[in-house]
């Protein structure tokens, strides 16, 4: 199973969306019950979203997509594990999914808990604290430039869970390094409803 857009094509597609979203002008396709019906033995999504579990960053509607238009992947803070990267070795390689869209957003507030547990010096309880320990890498990071603010975390967070993706699952490497895929780190501002690419690995010139 595969579709036939490139990865260039599929980000067209997914920033058209959200162009329309952010004017209100959206088309609310493949909504309806045909498309319900079409869909009941097969998928071919042209895009996957890996993005925070945040309740307003939905991903089919910021992009204006519909049933079966993307294969989506959400957990706080958009952290990676090893189920996150079966799921998105499943859409590249299983349903031959051209591009891979990292999402994050404006206060974020798995980042936020991050950058309050860093500063205070503590601890978060129970399973909180390996979402904390995951995002605090991009912390640092982005602290090492000394005028670094909340939204330069954020950045950081989301470039390193896309070059976290390549290095850690082989298969996308290889998906990437053979053009068949990419990926795309981008932020949405939760203000504007705007989604503006940060970070690529892989090839999205043309289409």
């Amino acid at each position: 199973m595969s579709t036939d857009l490139s990865p260039a094509a599929a980000l067209d597609r997914l920033l058209t969306g959200n162009r329309r979203y952010v004017d209100g002008a959206n088309l609310h396709a493949h909504q309806d019950p045909a498309r319900r019906a079409e869909l009941t033995g097969e998928q071919h999504p042209f895009g996957l979203v890996f993005g925070c579990a945040d309740s307003r960053v939905p991903a089919e509607v910021v992009f204006d997509q519909g049933l079966g238009d993307l294969f989506v992947v959400r957990n706080a803070g958009h952290i990676v594990d090893p189920s996150v990267l079966g799921s998105i070795e499943f859409g590249v390689d299983v349903l031959g999914i051209p591009l891979t869209l990292v999402l994050g957003h404006t206060s974020c507030g798995a980042v936020g808990a991050t950058i309050t547990a860093i500063d205070s010096h503590s601890t978060p309880s129970g399973y909180l604290r390996d979402v904390v320990e995951r995002i605090a890498p991009a912390v640092f990071e982005a602290r090492r430039d000394p005028d670094a603010g909340y939204d330069d975390v954020v950045i950081e967070n989301v470039r390193q869970t896309v070059t976290a993706i390549r290095e850690k699952s082989a298969a996308v490497d290889r998906a990437i390094t053979e053009g068949r895929t990419a990926i795309v780190g981008a932020i949405y501002n939760l203000e504007a409803g705007t989604v503006t690419p940060v970070h690529t690995e892989g090839t999205v010139n043309g289409g």
